[in-house]
């Protein structure tokens, strides 16, 4: 079972699927930096929750 998201995430992640959807891949390392080139998070947990999120999306969509 996965850990739930506060809608922070899952806010910010779907904008930012939207706008740069070939950006991102299911690679967590990749997204991580793909992430910190776009956004300005300071907090290390923040970002990484937010990257597994970014993760999942893709992992969604290419199941589809």
């Amino acid at each position: 079972m996965g850990r739930i998201k506060n809608s922070f995430v899952k806010h910010i992640g779907k904008d930012i699927f939207e706008k740069y959807p070939d950006m991102f891949t299911t690679n967590f390392g990749k997204n991580k930096e793909v992430v910190e080139k776009l956004l300005n998070i300071k907090s290390k947990r923040t970002r990484n929750i937010l990257v597994g999120y970014m993760t999942t999306l893709v992992k969604a969509k290419n199941k589809v």
